[in-house]
């Protein structure tokens, strides 16, 4: 099949499409003229007044061709009355030479004149017109097509900036602090604490930047990236900050969004750890059901969090966790936030199990 170009769809090519349909077409024409004539006992020389008209056919509607490409570029109204006075000039050409072949080779005897010249007109006009309707339909499916497939593209690239745009939307107070942090421990000269703590933020920073954006990774590698920042962070609140994770194994493989989780945990530390004396613990579980994952991130805070959607200190808060999950699963997500029985915040997050190579 590909010796034959059947490998590609048919109007890739478009020019060989065209010539394809054009010599199909006619040769369907000169095919059932020959056989109406034979049926009705006209004899070889019929053979060569259909011949004569199918070749007129065909260079009519080549002529017809090039002035069409130029004017289905044009507003639709002259669009189509230009194409109409086409078809009626191509018609009537088709007609005097029709007529003239019957009386030269059918009818020697036929008497020519205006009104004899024009006798076939009707039914030329026709046959073109409906050469014209197929080829403008063809046309303009292509066209639709053209138009669908740009669209889908410019959505595809729009989607794939919104998601950048939101992965890069890390709350700066982050790096403010540890960098603050940083600071702080080179002035007491606790320089390998200090030390620590900005190779663990390169070493975070280098995980951002060499993920793409867009790209998915799996809940291990989610759970080592936090597990990396919580590093960080418990430098800065030591024995304050009590992180607990609990991640089943089923779930280790699941794939989502990078960096989904980070703010969760961002906001859980700014509104639970931070203004307690005693801190809090921080628990990130994560647990099979049916065809998906569901993953909690909880505090035994104040609750204070559910306020975090509503407030613009909080970076990228639960309003952009919420656009990414729409922008990468649609409807086949759940989200929701409560007050949980440690009489903190928790936020669920509920995604299908999906895998590098096909979703189960």
């Amino acid at each position: 099949m590909a010796g034959v170009g059947l490998d590609q769809p048919f109007f890739d090519d478009k020019n060989r499409a065209f010539w394809i349909l054009q010599s199909a077409g006619w040769t369907g024409y000169f095919i059932l003229r020959s056989l109406s004539g034979f049926s009705n006992s006209m004899g070889l020389v019929w053979l060569v007044h259909t011949a004569l008209l199918t070749a007129t056919g065909y260079s009519l509607t080549l002529l017809m061709a090039s002035l069409f490409r130029r004017l289905i570029a044009m507003k639709p109204i002259w669009t189509l009355v230009l194409s109409l006075a086409v078809v009626v000039l191509a018609a009537t050409a088709f007609s005097i030479i029709e007529t003239w072949s019957v009386a030269t080779f059918l009818k020697p005897n036929l008497e020519l004149g205006p009104r004899t010249y024009l006798s076939a007109i009707l039914l030329d006009f026709a046959l073109l017109a409906a050469w014209a309707a197929l080829y403008y339909g063809i046309n303009y499916f292509l066209l639709l097509e053209s138009e669908i497939k740009q669209r889908e593209r410019l959505e595809s690239q729009a989607s794939t900036a919104q998601l950048a745009m939101l992965r890069y939307q890390l709350n700066p107070h982050f790096l403010f602090n540890t960098l603050n942090s940083i600071s702080t421990l080179v002035l007491l000269k606790q320089t390998e604490r200090a030390n620590a703590m900005l190779a663990r933020l390169s070493s975070f920073l280098r995980y951002t930047l060499a993920n793409e954006p867009t790209a998915k990774v799996t809940l291990a590698q989610e759970v080592e990236t936090l597990k990396l920042y919580l590093e960080i962070e418990k430098m800065r609140f030591e024995d304050r900050l009590r992180p607990h994770f609990k991640i089943e194994p089923e779930t280790i493989g699941a794939r989502l969004p990078s960096l989904l989780l980070q703010p969760l945990i961002e906001n859980a530390i700014k509104y639970a750890v931070t203004p307690s004396e005693d801190g809090a613990d921080i628990w990130i579980n994560a647990t099979r059901q049916g065809q998906g994952v569901r993953i909690e991130v909880a505090d035994n805070g104040s609750a204070e969090g559910a306020d975090l959607s509503a407030s613009p200190s909080t970076g990228v808060g639960l309003a952009n966790i919420r656009d990414r999950l729409t922008q990468a699963y649609g409807p086949a997500h759940g989200f929701a936030t409560q007050e949980n029985d440690k009489g903190g915040f928790s936020v669920i997050v509920e995604i299908p199990y999906e895998t590098g190579d096909k979703d189960t």
